[in-house]
């Protein structure tokens, strides 16, 4: 069982990953009809133990539309016209999703207006009602 890892926390097994070869349209002549040199590379998001419940909720989110609702990630390379480098290209995408994934969210830290940009905010709001005040009717004596 050979393991793939991805980062110092994160490390995968080889029989998480599932591909499929599948024809690609694009150049490439008769290859492109004879041979099935795009890859569609799946990982399974819920059942996999590489990651923690919370880094599964992440990788959940970053992955959007190319998660299926049985928690399915998969990923579709095309770009070359090789099998190889279509399936390097897919497994670098997917590592660059969990490595995502893996970092922890850092909570924001809240902070108070500074003493000159309260003053500056005040400022623009006087200019701004002297700029309507003067655009108004008189008052009629």
């Amino acid at each position: 069982m050979a393991r793939i890892r991805i980062s110092p926390r994160v490390e995968i097994d080889e029989n998480e990953l599932d591909e499929r070869f599948i024809q690609a349209g694009g150049p490439g002549g008769q290859n492109v009809n004879k041979l099935a040199t795009a890859v569609q590379l799946m990982f399974n998001v819920r059942t996999t133990r590489a990651l923690s419940h919370a880094e599964k909720r992440r990788l959940e989110v970053l992955a959007g539309r190319r998660l299926s609702s049985a928690g399915i990630l998969t990923i579709t390379a095309r770009e070359h016209r090789s099998q190889q480098l279509n399936r390097e290209a897919a497994r670098a995408r997917l590592f660059d999703l969990l490595i995502q994934a893996s970092e922890p969210i850092r909570p924001r830290i809240k902070t108070k207006p500074t003493r000159a940009s309260k003053r500056r905010r005040l400022d623009t709001k006087g200019k701004r009602g002297g700029t309507k005040q003067l655009r108004r009717k008189p008052p009629i004596e």
